[in-house]
């Protein structure tokens, strides 16, 4: 029995089908559907990128020789060579310079505007500045700050001479922030002293102290100046903060000239970092090619135009910033919020997406999730008539999350979940606004990414469960990482399952429909009777029982097997009895198979996460395996890991 379509598209005409329709026409090809439009992009890669890189009005400085030059491994392909561009140039020069380039949303309801001029004319001021430092092409400028202007405002400055932007976010701890940056070794710090949450303004100033002076250390010579921009409350005392300058003191330029230092596509953009639960984050170098992949999502399968608005409820530690601050290159208008969506209740962002017309909303399935569970009903008080597509990320959407979506936000909107990572800054798997929406599914492949499902013989299968693969370099894999000059860190963390393939590390299955379902991480999965399981196909159930409001799952290496354990954080007033544990084992048993049902479900006062939001499974097995997680500092809630300790019911 064919799926059900929770949404239909009405317009058929989108920016993919114009784009579909203009490569038909200049090669003299057809496509029949988007299956055959996206096998022609992966079977041609060089030629859909190189027509994309066209199409999307990439301004470079000169052109490249080639599109593709394929190295001897996946890893050493290179793309774009001799092509030369500047970053900032592509997001900068592609609005109209009256038309609002950003719009910020603080918690306590301050609302900020810039112009792309104004954002330009600060961008002016501060990379006069960088320059005053003797900042160069291949430095590092880092910034601890705010999902706000002054993030991009300090990403551009230092892309547009050549340098190297990293961020992280300014609730990171000292320690989680000095094992990313003590790796890359950043010349300027630009940071923010506070910021709100919850209403509460949160002083790092001590923070910074800490992390100035461990940066300008002997083993760090090359330390320059930390950029303080007044956030919350202007002109606080710098303490012991190094080398400190307010960025309001910064010297106005006496021209409004920007220099754009031309780079190669194989020159470093970003550095990004992975949550590094398991060890100090690894550190990802990303080029232009993540821009040319961001403006193909945003344009193509979020059906994003000049002039249209996008927000992206994000931080700058998780990679959603940097995907979102492309919309500049569309000359579209980005929105931004910084503090706790919820606050002062759940009407924030909503409020704010009516008010502004905004087009495309972001969030993580983590967000809904929580919507979900308070019964929250977005339609009955806000109507969104301009809203056209919700996106999902961080974690699978659930089942009953689509159908949330359409029962109590909007029923006209694309539910648009979304698959990737920081490894690439970007999406393996994502939306479509001319396919129809399935529950649990993510809607199809991206263009240009030679997405596969190989079983454990390392076959490509559709309908069956296995991993993740991308068999072809994309514009957007990892430059290399930082500190790798042998290359085997990029190598192991990618190609060690599979010769010369990118194993992408998701355990997923391609539907019926041509689309995707991700069931978890492949170092996640469960393996009991040597059957593996993704733990999203649980986690789908659980979401619908009621009386659980969080969980979480693990294997346990039990009696030479593996066993299922289901950790649970029960709502108000409820009690973890023998008639709860028969009705969540019988409703996992009957949505999924008896294989899925748990060995142990337990309880827990609070689940473990990532700061950017995502469920840490493998530091809980650690956890009950008795081995000390290494880097607690990557959890927003690293105490919790507490409450899987020693437990005498997994030790019978």
């Amino acid at each position: 029995m064919a799926e059900k379509a929770l949404w239909t598209p009405v317009n058929h005409t989108t920016n993919l089908t114009q784009f579909q329709n203009v490569l038909e026409k200049k090669l003299g090809i057809s496509f029949p559907d988007y299956v055959s439009f996206h096998k022609f992009s992966t079977d041609n890669t060089e030629v859909f990128w190189n027509e994309w890189l066209l199409e999307s009005g990439f301004i470079l400085r000169s052109k490249p020789s080639k599109t593709l030059e394929r190295g001897s491994h996946f890893a050493k392909s290179k793309w774009f060579p001799g092509a030369f561009y500047n970053f900032a140039e592509n997001l900068l020069e592609k609005g109209d310079s009256q038309k609002e380039a950003i719009v910020f949303y603080a918690e306590d309801g301050t609302v900020q505007r810039l112009t792309f001029q104004k954002l330009k004319n600060e961008v002016i001021k501060l990379q006069n500045h960088l320059l005053s430092l003797g900042v160069k092409k291949g430095d590092r400028v880092v910034g601890i700050v705010p999902n706000a202007p002054i993030s991009t405002i300090g990403m551009l400055a230092t892309t547009s001479l050549g340098a190297i932007w990293s961020s992280a976010s300014p609730d990171f701890g000292v320690k989680g922030i000095l094992d990313r940056f003590e790796q890359i070794l950043p010349k300027v710090v630009l940071s923010v002293e506070s910021y709100l949450f919850k209403g509460k303004k949160i002083s790092i100033i001590d923070k910074l102290e800490e992390v100035t002076q461990s940066l300008s250390s002997a083993k760090h010579s090359e330390f320059l100046q930390t950029i303080m921009y007044d956030f919350v409350e202007p002109k606080v005392d710098f303490g012991k903060i190094k080398n400190p300058i307010r960025y309001e003191d910064l010297k106005d330029p006496e021209n409004l000239e920007i220099q754009y230092t031309p780079i190669e596509f194989s020159d470093p953009v970003y550095i990004m970092f992975s949550s590094g639960t398991t060890g100090l984050p690894k550190c990802i170098v990303q080029g232009g090619g993540v821009l040319l992949n961001h403006t193909k999502e945003l344009s193509l399968h979020c059906n994003l135009s000049s002039g249209e608005k996008l927000f992206y409820y994000t931080t700058c530690g998780w990679m959603m910033w940097n995907w979102s601050q492309s919309v500049l290159a569309l000359g579209a208008t980005l929105y931004q919020f910084d503090g706790n969506p919820f606050y002062p209740n759940w009407e924030t962002l909503w409020s704010m997406a009516e008010k502004e017309n905004i087009q495309v909303f972001g969030t993580s399935a983590k967000y809904l999730s929580v919507l979900e569970e308070e019964g929250i009903s977005v339609k009955e008080k806000y109507l969104l008539p301009n809203l056209k597509v919700i996106l999902s990320t961080g974690s699978p959407l659930p089942i009953s999350g689509f159908q949330y979506v359409y029962e109590k936000i909007n029923p006209k909107i694309q539910l648009s979940s979304i698959s990737g990572g920081t490894d690439l800054n970007g999406c393996f798997a994502l939306g479509n606004p001319s396919l129809p929406v399935f529950a649990g599914q993510i809607q199809c492949k991206g263009l240009g990414m030679d997405v596969q499902v190989f079983d454990d013989m390392g076959k490509s299968v559709v309908g069956e469960k296995g991993e993740l693969v991308c068999p072809t370099p994309f514009p957007s894999m990892p430059l290399y990482f930082w500190n790798d000059e042998s290359g085997n860190k990029y190598k192991s963390a990618y190609f060690e399952t599979y010769v010369n393939i990118w194993c992408h590390g998701d355990f997923a299955s391609i539907t019926p429909e041509n689309g995707l379902i991700i069931y978890g991480r492949s170092d996640a999965t469960l393996n009991p009777g040597g059957v593996r399981i993704g733990t999203a196909d649980i986690y789908s159930v659980v979401a619908k029982i009621p009386e659980i409001k969080d969980s979480v799952i693990i294997g346990q290496d039990y009696k030479d097997d593996v066993r299922v354990i289901l950790f649970v954080v029960l709502s108000n007033g409820i009690q973890l009895d023998e008639v709860l544990i028969k009705k969540i084992k019988e409703q996992i048993k009957l949505e999924t198979s008896p294989r899925h049902v748990p060995s142990l479900i337990l309880t827990v006062p609070e689940i473990p996460y990532t700061v950017n939001g995502k469920k840490v499974e493998i530091a809980v097995k650690q956890t009950v395996a008795g081995i000390e997680v290494k880097n607690k500092n990557a959890l927003a809630n690293p105490n919790a890991l507490d409450f899987f300790k020693n437990r005498k019911e997994l030790m019978q």
